[in-house]
């Protein structure tokens, strides 16, 4: 979008044009690449008795209409909540019904989830999610990818030796950066299905029009704070990775895009610049401040 003042319209004090563009400020932000506003309103959390959705629903609650989703009782009594398993579409299906944006948290996240729990809560839970918004019509996904979908890079030099703090001969400013295009090498069956969740969303976004933003993201714990050196390289505190969520709810246009939650650490290894050219992400934290702590 574009403001512009036309050279025979009469003098505007300064004082207007500045109350004009603050009081904009809020739905638009615009750079040459995409258009930042307030898109969408209605947002369907699914898992949301998490760690991030609570903070979501807590932090933003102020900016988007939040519903929720998960499987047991809500965290937050004033938050409308569908209770249900993912996994079975006929009891959740209703939850997504006059929704703009779906939010998708809820899963199994433990890296190491036996195929047993993988199968409903990620693949099965992942492809209903997508299917229900086809079917509501809902105009967005931010689905919660991970990390572990491109995790095996981490064998890989330098990032093997960042991983346990071995940083001889390294310089943090020249490290090459494993961004959105890299090849899908998943470290586990937690990571595979969360590269099925991205793929899932591919086909959504290219077959019916749905918008999907998938979010890899690091390393986020209750301490908010890395608890190990590898966290050094790979944690995205609370305030970063809901910065990214908004993020993704709001800009204009999207399609289908990959962006890596991360803080702007001294060692990351994910690229963030896909995400400060596309999302204008700007991350506050960077998990050096904690490393004496460790």
């Amino acid at each position: 979008m574009r403001l512009g003042f036309c050279s025979t319209s009469p003098a505007v004090p300064e004082a207007a044009i500045l109350a004009l563009l603050d009081g904009l400020k809020g739905r638009y932000e615009s750079n040459s690449k995409a258009l930042y506003m307030s898109p969408v309103r209605k947002v369907l959390v699914t898992g949301s008795g998490g760690l991030i959705a609570s903070a979501l629903v807590r932090d933003l609650g102020d900016r988007f209409d939040f519903t929720g989703q998960d499987i047991g009782p809500p965290n937050y009594p004033t938050v409308p909540t569908t209770v249900g398993d993912l996994s079975d579409m006929d009891g959740v299906r209703q939850a997504f019904d006059g929704i703009d944006a779906v939010v998708h948290l809820g899963a199994d996240s433990n890296q190491h989830a036996p195929w047993a729990s993988v199968l409903p809560n990620n693949l099965i839970a992942t492809r209903n999610v997508f299917e229900a918004c086809r079917d509501a019509g809902v105009k967005r996904v931010v689905y919660a990818s991970s990390n572990h979908a491109v995790g095996m890079h981490e064998l890989d030099e330098p990032y093997s030796r960042i991983r346990v703090g071995n940083y001889e001969g390294l310089d943090p400013d020249n490290v090459p950066q494993i961004d959105h295009t890299v090849q899908i090498r998943p470290d586990g069956q937690y990571g595979i299905s969360k590269a099925f969740g991205e793929a899932t969303g591919a086909y959504y976004a290219e077959n019916f029009g749905l918008e999907v933003a998938c979010l890899r993201i690091g390393t986020v714990n209750r301490d908010n704070r890395p608890m190990e050196v590898r966290q050094l390289a790979t944690w995205c505190s609370h305030r970063d990775v809901l910065q990214l969520i908004q993020r993704c709810l709001e800009v204009e246009p999207l399609q289908f895009d990959i962006f890596y939650g991360v803080s702007d650490n001294k060692w990351r290894f994910w690229d963030i610049d896909h995400a400060r050219d596309v999302l204008r992400y700007a991350p506050q934290d960077n998990a050096e401040d904690y490393r004496d702590s460790l």
